[in-house]
Order: structure tokens, then C-alpha cells, then sequence
């Protein structure tokens, strides 16, 4: 007797389906191969620390005027991301790091798909503009800088410094130690993202001739030029921060924001301690106006005693500028310039 064989077409696609997932799948051409790719599942569930400045003894929290300032303290908190990067290194055999993943995920979290065994991670929102990351192939190196920045009329004033733009909002969170298993569940990871940007609000009080101003500008230096991803620290050298003012009726204010001072280990991440006032570094706060009359003026304002107390964020208030006659001047202020009106010039990154 013959035997005769036939085929049921719903039972070869599911056993080609059950073949597909036991052997698994190009990941090249695989949009979601981390979520069924022989790996370790990951649930990460971030949480944000929004704050805008800490506190070293100014306690602008208790102490808040919002008559004075025109808003409440929680409005200059500043908002959740848009997207994180979430970099995963191993340990290799000469005690180095490198990267071995890397995913972008919602903000409100997300699964990823990681091999098995013992790794860092290293997690930051990537949708910033002004901010750079660089030095990520290793973890000691991994940190943000911010895009330089120039403008013709303040090229005199500190030109040990280099000029730069104002970073984005920026968050970090490093865990060193992640240790992953193959089950056939998934691993819960919840983590907090703490700020590594903070933010000086800048007043100028003008007492007299604030109708002559027509535009205002100014410049932040002495002030961190980059910021280490892992613990929070910032490095030894200073730059300029650039930025933009708004007129108000009691003068000029601005928001500015910062990775704080140089050579600074917040005590957020490592819990070290911080920098002690007094160590001979400068701070120093720009203002430069533009007259209805066309004319522009520039002060310089000394404020290392404010910024020594308010390393990472807090309020900066220089008072008593005046305008008499086409002149200018103000209460502390210093290099009293009559110059033109040059427009910031952002310089091409190679």
C-alpha cells in the first residue's frame, strides 16, 4: 500500500513561525530585535529630579518673593524630557569600558533587550541642541560641553575664556553595577535622572533711564565649561556663557542656564563636599545695552561673593545702574565701554 502525504498550509506556517523564533531573526532587517533576540529584558522606569538650583545656605525655596520676582519658585523648574539615550558598557579584559548597547527610549521608560552578566549604564536625555556629548567611548571620559559661541563687542573682556552659548536642560544618571540574568521574565529597573544643568536667574536694576534701553545682552564667565555624565562633577576650566535679556520694567533679566562652577563635585552624586568660597576664582557678570539712541554701552559687575554662595544655580542681582547724560554706570560695576552693536556669531564644530 502507497502512502499518501499530505499538506495542511496552516501547519507549515506555524511551524516555520515556531523554527523563525527558536533561531531568531536578522537584526539588520529587524526594527524590534532587542525585544525577542536571545537576551536579558530590561524594564527601565525612570523618575526626574526637577530642580533648577540647589541649595548652599541662600535657601531660595523658604525665602522666595513672588511679588519681587513675578512668579512662583516652582516655574523655573525645569521640564521632563523628550527622549533618553541609555548606553550600556562591559567591562573588557584589560579592566577597561566599553560600549556594548545603546537604545533611545520614551521618557517615561521602556524595555531593552541587554546580553547577560555584570554591566555600567550610563543614561541622559538626548534631545538637546546646544549640548555636545563627547568622550563616550569611555565612562571616566563621557561628558557634555556646549556649542561656542562669539560676539564682536565682548571679545576684550575675559579673553582667557572661551565664549559659549548656554546648555539645554540636561539630566544624568549612572548606575555602575547592573547585573543581568536570562529568565523567562523580565528585570525591573527603577532609576532617578538628577539634574547636571542648573539655573541662574540674572537681574539687572536699573534706577534710572531704563526707558533709554532698547535692547540688553550679557555674559556670564568664570563659569564650568563642561560636565562629567557619571557623577555630576565639573571640569577645572572656565568659559563665558553668552546670552540674551529681557526687558523689564525694573530693567533687564535673563535665565541662564549652566553646568555651575569649575572643579566642582556635587554632593548629589558623590556627596563630597563642594568648593569653598574664597579660593581666589573670579566670577564676573557682563551687561551690555543698546540705546534707542544707538548707542551701546557695556558694564562689567564683580560677582564672585553671589556665585560663591550658589554654585550650582540661584539668583544674580546687580543694582543701582544708571544712565545720565548717554552715560553709563552702575553700583560695583567696572570697564565702562561705549562700543557698536555686534551680532553673535556661532562658531562651525569640525
Amino acid at each position: 500500500m502507497k502512502s499518501i502525504i499530505t499538506f495542511n498550509p496552516s501547519l507549515i506556517a506555524a511551524a516555520a513561525a515556531t523554527l523563525f523564533l527558536a533561531t531568531g531573526c536578522r537584526k539588520e532587517l529587524c526594527y524590534d530585535h532587542y525585544l525577542h533576540a536571545p537576551a536579558c529584558r530590561v524594564v527601565m522606569t525612570p523618575a526626574y529630579e526637577q530642580e533648577w538650583e540647589r541649595d548652599y545656605g541662600a535657601e531660595w525655596l523658604r525665602n522666595w518673593d513672588t511679588e519681587k520676582f513675578g512668579y512662583e519658585y516652582a516655574n523655573l523648574r525645569p521640564a521632563a524630557p523628550d527622549g533618553l539615550a541609555v548606553y550600556v558598557y562591559d567591562v573588557t579584559e584589560s579592566g577597561s569600558t566599553e560600549i556594548s548597547d545603546e537604545f533611545h527610549i520614551a521618557p517615561d521608560g521602556e524595555m531593552i533587550g541587554i546580553s547577560e552578566g555584570d554591566h555600567r549604564v550610563l543614561v541622559f536625555n538626548d534631545d538637546t541642541r546646544n549640548i555636545i556629548i563627547d568622550g563616550m567611548a569611555s565612562l571616566p571620559t563621557a561628558r557634555a560641553t556646549t556649542r561656542a559661541r562669539s560676539r564682536a563687542s565682548y571679545a576684550q573682556y575675559h579673553s582667557d575664556e572661551q565664549t559659549v552659548g548656554p546648555p539645554d536642560m540636561l539630566y544624568g544618571h549612572y548606575q555602575p553595577s547592573l547585573v543581568t540574568e536570562k529568565n523567562s521574565s523580565w528585570t525591573p529597573y527603577e532609576f532617578t535622572l538628577r539634574p547636571l544643568v542648573y539655573t541662574y536667574l540674572v537681574r539687572y536694576e536699573v534706577v534710572q533711564g531704563r526707558e533709554y534701553i532698547a535692547q540688553a545682552r550679557g555674559a556670564l564667565a568664570g563659569m564650568a565649561e563642561n560636565v562629567y555624565l557619571t557623577d555630576g562633577h565639573t571640569g577645572d576650566k572656565a568659559a563665558t556663557v553668552l546670552f540674551d535679556c529681557e526687558l523689564t520694567p525694573y530693567g533687564a533679566e535673563a535665565k541662564v542656564m549652566s553646568f555651575g562652577v569649575p572643579g566642582f563635585p556635587d554632593r548629589y552624586y558623590d556627596r563630597s563636599g563642594f568648593r569653598a568660597p574664597g579660593d581666589g576664582h573670579r566670577y564676573a557678570l557682563n551687561l551690555e545695552m543698546k540705546l534707542t539712541s544707538g548707542q551701546s554701552y557695556t558694564l562689567d559687575f564683580d560677582i564672585t561673593e553671589q556665585v560663591d554662595r550658589q554654585p550650582r544655580g540661584g539668583v544674580i542681582t546687580v543694582s543701582g545702574i544708571r544712565l545720565n547724560g548717554g552715560e553709563a554706570s552702575g553700583d560695583g560695576a567696572f570697564d565702562v565701554n561705549v562700543s557698536d552693536w555686534g551680532d553673535y556669531e556661532e562658531i562651525p564644530l569640525n
